[in-house]
Order: C-alpha cells, then structure tokens, then sequence
C-alpha cells in the first residue's frame, strides 16, 4: 500500500475509533480539547523535530529550545488559563486541598533564583506551570472522572495508530539506528524507544482500563462498539510496546495492568490492606532487584538486560561526580546546561550525549537538591493518601489512579518521568492531585448533570 492511500485509510480508521468510542451520556466541556492538544504533543516529539533527519539536540537546542514548540506551549497555557479564570471557585477548592503540589511547583520557582541560567529555568518552569494548567482543566471539569478517561482517550486514539503508521509506512520519521549497535530501532511518534514506550505504556493503560470496563458492563448501550475500538488500539499498543524494546515501559504497564485486573475482576482487591500489600510488593520488589541486588541476576537475564541496567549505573555515578550543590541542586532544569554538559560529555563515552539521569529521583536531586527530593517525596506520600481516598469514592476511578500511581513511582526508578511534559509525570499529577467532592444541591437547584454528578458523589466502600 502506498504511503499516501495508508495515511487516508489511517485518518478514517481514527475517526471511525472516535465514533465507535462515543458516549451520548457523557456531559463534558468543549475545553477539554485544550489539554487533548496538550497531550498530543507532550506524547510525541517536540514540533521543531517533525521534519525528516532532525533527530537530534545540539547543545544550543538544550539552551535556547524551540520557537515554535515555545509559542504553541504558551498560546496554550494562555488559553488554558482563561479557561481557568471562568472556573475559579473550583480551582480555589481544588488548589486548598493540594497545598503538597503548590509547596512543590513554588519550590520549582525559587530555585530559578539559583540556577546559572535562570531565563531558560523561568521558560521550562512557565512549562511546568502548563502541566498543571493542563491537569486543572480536566479536574475541574462537571465530571472529572470522564474527564480525565475521555481526554486520555482521544490522545491514545491519535498517537497508538500514527505510531504504526508511521513505523510502517514512514520509516524515516520513525525509526532511527542505535550508535553503538547499528541495530535499527522504533521510535513512533516520539523522539526514540524509550519515549515511544512511555507513551504506549500511559496510554495502553487507559485503554486497557477502557476495554475491561466494558467487558464487565452488562446491557450498556454501545458496549460492543465501544469493546471493538479498544481492542483494536490496545492490540496495536501491545505491538509497539513490544517493538520499542523498552523493559522499563513494559515492565510498568505490567505492574499497571496487574493492579487494573486484580482489582477489577478480585472482590478481595478491594479491601484496603490488599492494595498496600500489592503496592508495597510490586514498588519494593523492583527496588530491591534494581538497587539491592536481590535476586538481581535472573530478574534481568530474564529481560535482556545486564547488572548495569544498560549502562545507567555508569552514568548515575558519573552525574554525581559532576554536581555541586546537594542541598539546593542546580536551580529547576538548569543541571545539563552549559559547561557543565560539556563536562558530562567529556566524562566518557556512555555520556556522551546524554541529557537525562535516567532516574527521576537522581534527576531531582540534581536539578533541586535534598529540598527538592524532599518536597518530592512529600507529594508521593500526599499523593499516595489521595489515591486511596478515590478508591473509597469510587473504585473503578480510583484503580486507574493508583495503576497510574504505581506505574510512575516503578518508572521513575530508571529512567527520568518527572519531567515537564512527560506522559508518566501527567499521569502522575492525575492520579496523586486531588479531587474534592463538589458541595451536594438542593433538588430545587438541579440540573441533569447535577443529578447525574450528585449520583456518583455517593461514597463506596471497597
């Protein structure tokens, strides 16, 4: 098939998605549009790289970034926040009881001060800011719930299939060869393999969610349409997950789609000392094969991957000798510029090039020092208690919150997905802000949406 008549059959093949997906019964805000788009591109490559052949980041490109990539990020945030200002009583109730995530965004701000570039810090913190833009407006939505499952939705419909349409029909766009093995590797709509399975493993979660909460419903209206558009995305995000070679994603989405079935399908799941027992097993399981050794050999054998975790202790030890400040950190996203990156470089070959820790927690601590890990943790622990609130709220949301959860904590461990605008650091900030009940109306004040909203506020127990 020719690339051209392929790209029309795929455009078609995603409207008839959305139209297989849809849900009369839905009452959602026209606004969501706004972080669909958000989404969209944080999923994929920045759009400066979109042409052929501009793979790479030069030292200037980490500097200065991209003119386009930065009047689109702002165009959004401006739109977002308007949207914001006609919502500022539930973005007032919403901000009151994440008081953790606004001590962290603030921290992110005062470490500009510090930073040996602060113009460039203040841009990526104003990015910052459009990530939580971003989340608000789906929180803040008539139903947050739906909100959040429809717009991760309609970004998976989009990027899963461009990523095979492109792997397979558009090779130049999406595959590259690996530097030191020559071997050629996918990269989808991202920039390389590991983003590539970031994206699949975020966005194959929801679906996967999707696809089991239609097979559980009984007579709902459209369930057999709504079943065939989600198999057919999940299988093509099982297909990329496994092309990308990605252990890191693929591992996580296993831990996510463990705790998306167990508590799904298990009525034990549901009680409170099973959730933490699972969520203590699979997050000290995978820290004590990646960092304590136990049982270290056979774990990674079995992946295809060697006690280095492919070179990344090497440049884990290698960051370490480069930074300077362990209280404060280099200032917010001000570790790899300027001397400083070209010293990494010069340290050895595995670091040439590199512009992450591949660890989050390494990548914190660099940029913001034990302050910053510590105000880290302290949104990890609030946002663990969050998850567990909706569970109690409502159980099928919740378990796509804590999938969600346990998935960023494990993904976190090696490579770096607390970063502004990765898809792991949104589903983050989904699952760990949280959401406070709306006040319940009086029957003289209602609406349909009201009614359907007061409906689910009733409270269930596990």
């Amino acid at each position: 098939m020719a690339p051209l008549t392929a790209t029309v059959c795929y455009v078609l093949g995603i409207c008839i998605l959305f139209w297989l997906e849809r849900n009369s019964k839905r009452d959602l805000s026209a606004a969501l549009w706004i972080p669909v788009i958000s989404l969209l591109i944080s999923g994929s490559r920045p759009l400066a790289l979109w042409a052929p052949h501009q793979r790479g980041l030069t030292t200037a490109d980490l500097m200065e970034g991209s003119p386009l990539d930065a009047t689109v990020a702002l165009g959004l945030i401006i739109v977002g926040l308007v949207v914001l200002v006609g919502r500022q009583h539930e973005v007032a109730r919403l901000v009151k009881v994440n008081l953790v995530a606004v001590f962290f965004l603030s921290y992110c701000a005062l470490s500009i001060s510090w930073s040996d570039f602060p113009e460039i810090a203040a841009k990526r913190w104003i990015r910052l800011l459009g990530t939580f833009i971003t989340v608000l407006i789906v929180l803040t939505d008539r139903d947050p719930t739906e909100a959040m499952k429809s717009v991760l939705t309609r970004v998976a419909f989009v990027l899963i299939p461009v990523s095979v349409l492109l792997i397979k029909y558009y090779p130049d766009l999406a595959t590259y060869y690996d530097a030191w093995s020559g071997m050629q590797i996918v990269s989808g709509v991202a920039t390389d393999k590991n983003m590539l399975g970031m994206m699949c493993l975020v966005y194959g979660s929801v679906i996967l969610f999707s696809f089991l909460q239609s097979v559980r419903e009984r007579k709902a209206p459209g369930k057999s349409r709504r079943l065939v558009a989600n198999a057919l995305v999940l299988a093509m995000g099982f297909w990329l997950l496994h092309s990308a070679d990605s252990m890191t994603a693929l591992s996580c989405f296993c831990f996510a789609s463990v705790l998306i079935v167990f508590s799904g399908f298990f009525r034990v799941a549901r009680k409170p000392a099973i959730i933490h027992l699972l969520v203590v097993g699979i997050l000290g399981a995978t820290a004590g094969i990646l960092f304590l050794h136990v049982g270290e050999a056979a774990a990674l054998e079995k992946m295809g991957r060697n006690p280095t975790l492919t070179g990344r202790t090497e440049i884990w030890s290698g960051l370490l000798s480069v930074a300077s400040n362990p209280v404060f950190g280099a200032g917010y996203e001000s570790f790899y510029l300027g001397d400083r990156l070209q010293r990494i470089w010069a340290i050895g070959p595995l670091l040439q090039g590199v512009n992450e820790a591949h660890n989050g927690y390494l990548e914190t601590y660099l940029n913001l020092g034990w302050i910053g890990i510590a105000s880290l943790v302290a949104f990890i622990v609030a946002g663990y208690r969050n998850v567990i609130v909706a569970l109690q709220r409502d159980f099928d949301a919740g378990r796509l919150k804590l999938a969600f959860f346990v998935a960023a904590i494990a993904y976190n461990f090696t490579e770096a997905g607390f970063r502004t605008g990765s898809s792991v650091w949104f589903a983050f900030l989904f699952a760990a802000l949280s959401v406070p009940q709306a006040p319940m109306l009086k029957p003289a004040q209602f609406t349909k949406s009201d009614r359907v909203r007061n409906a689910e506020l009733k409270p269930v127990t596990p």
